[in-house]
């Protein structure tokens, strides 16, 4: 091989590299973004707030561990479907996805402390 076609092969080298960085670049920033829209961001801290007071009624003894572990699993079920329904909708979900989620964290908030 010729000096001509090494710097050709080194350039042509150099330029995919260029691109599959840029390319994974722009991925890694969408699935940031899909992460931490701001509807998926308020029903996921909606999710662990009511984690963190079910664990909390179970140390003080005002809540079960039966109890705590059905409330438990039915926030994992809310989880999935906040997944479910992102994943359909390019990484967000809509408005009313969030108010349909946000519906059945109420009845599961009000079995807390109560």
């Amino acid at each position: 091989m010729n000096t001509k076609n090494l710097r050709k092969a080194a350039a042509l080298i150099g330029l995919l590299s260029l691109f599959a960085a840029a390319s994974s670049n722009s991925f890694a920033a969408d699935t940031k973004w899909q992460k931490e829209h701001p509807r998926r961001e308020q029903v996921n801290s909606r999710l662990e707030n009511q984690n963190d007071r079910i664990k909390t009624e179970v140390k003080d003894g005002d809540m079960s561990k039966a109890k705590a572990a059905k409330l438990h699993k039915a926030d994992r079920q809310i989880r999935q479907e906040e997944k479910d329904m992102a994943s359909q909708n390019g990484g967000h979900i809509t408005k009313q996805e969030q108010k349909t989620l946000n519906r059945q964290e109420n009845a599961v908030s009000k079995k807390i402390g109560g």
